[in-house]
């Protein structure tokens, strides 16, 4: 069984020498120890969710943490193509779901959007609090695929800050029903930034999707059946990082 994974941002740099020790403490090391009852002997895995990481071998355990000794530095795939999901606000923990799928899977960016048709709207302290639960679902998708890099959450875009954004990557790909285009026989480019755009439960609006093909963006499809918007952008990135 792959060894857990724990974050800790303030994971010293440059990375502690393999042989040397170090203390995994504050929550997430009283998790390891108290809850999770992992003991000396046992390995883990910890990860400043930036790409720099160690396996190492617990010393010693205490309820406030665990003493660690590095067996090897870690780095994460390098992958010569980013990807951006877009999500549309959804209802109940549908985005959050997509937030963790989309983790899961390797995304380097989540970007929420306020399509016109969502139905939930994020606006002053609601949208901080909704931000901060996509956070804390990225961090933990994060620790449960052992992945060394957390994806980076933007504040919520509107349609026009979001048209805005796409005209800066490399390719920019809206997911719609009716598009013609397979997302199969898209051509990507080598290396850079792809961006894929997930609409709301409602659709993505026409206006909207005008605002977008002005800006560069292609719609293309994922399945010959309508897609979830909590799945569809995870069977979209899918297909491109298998690409």
């Amino acid at each position: 069984m792959t060894a857990p994974l724990f974050l800790l941002e303030t994971l010293a740099d440059p990375l502690p020498a393999v042989g040397a020790t170090f203390e995994l403490g504050g929550d997430e090391g009283r998790h390891a120890a108290v809850v999770r009852r992992i003991a000396a002997g046992e390995q883990v895995l910890v990860a400043d969710g930036r790409g720099r990481g160690v396996r190492a071998e617990v010393t010693a355990a205490a309820k406030s943490g665990l003493t660690l000794q590095v067996l090897e530095h870690l780095a994460p795939v390098e992958q010569t193509l980013r990807v951006v999901a877009v999500q549309a606000l959804a209802k109940g923990d549908r985005s959050e779901l997509a937030v963790e799928m989309l983790t899961e899977v390797g995304v380097s960016e989540i970007w929420p959007w306020q399509a016109s048709r969502s139905i939930v709207r994020w606006s002053a302290e609601r949208g901080e609090k909704s931000l901060g639960r996509w956070r804390s679902t990225a961090r933990e998708a994060t620790k449960q695929s052992r992945r060394l890099v957390q994806p980076t959450l933007r504040s919520v875009l509107s349609t026009a800050q979001l048209a805005t954004a796409l005209a800066e990557v490399d390719i920019a790909l809206v997911l719609h029903e009716d598009a013609e285009t397979p997302l199969r026989e898209v051509e990507l480019p080598a290396s850079g930034t792809v961006a894929v755009v997930v609409g709301p439960e409602g659709g993505i609006a026409p206006e909207e999707l005008e605002r977008f093909a002005a800006a560069g963006a292609r719609t293309v499809s994922v399945s010959d059946g309508v897609l979830r918007t909590s799945t569809a952008g995870v069977v979209a990135v899918a297909g491109l990082l298998l690409r």
